[in-house]
């Protein structure tokens, strides 16, 4: 029995107010034509990885490095159409953009 079944026992008539997720469809935000690029570069003497090529909206593509930067628990910033990740993470960034539905592109190595 779990958290949720105790409460309706203790209190049959509550009902519950949690809003129901929807999660948009892959289709409705991302919209991309060509593969994103995948770059890695050193500056200053430290990895970064920089996503470029995206051409759907700028605040979908903000988001999207919000996202990344979360999940893989890194620093990074988003400029002048690019995303830029501190470190190399290419194959976690494309895997995780694959599963998305993008086509992803590695270049540099």
């Amino acid at each position: 029995m779990d958290l949720k079944d105790q409460l309706k026992n203790l209190f049959p008539d509550h009902i519950s107010s949690e809003p129901e997720k929807v999660e948009p469809k892959k289709s409705d935000i991302w919209i991309q034509d060509d593969p994103i690029i995948c770059k890695y570069e050193k500056r200053k003497g430290k990895p970064i990885t920089i996503l470029e090529g995206y051409n759907g909206a700028t605040n979908d593509f903000k988001l999207l490095a919000k996202e990344l930067k979360q999940k893989l628990s890194v620093g990074g910033t988003f400029k002048d159409e690019k995303i830029i990740i501190q470190g190399d993470y290419r194959d976690k960034i494309m895997k995780i953009l694959k599963s998305k539905g993008f086509k992803v592109k590695r270049v540099g190595g």
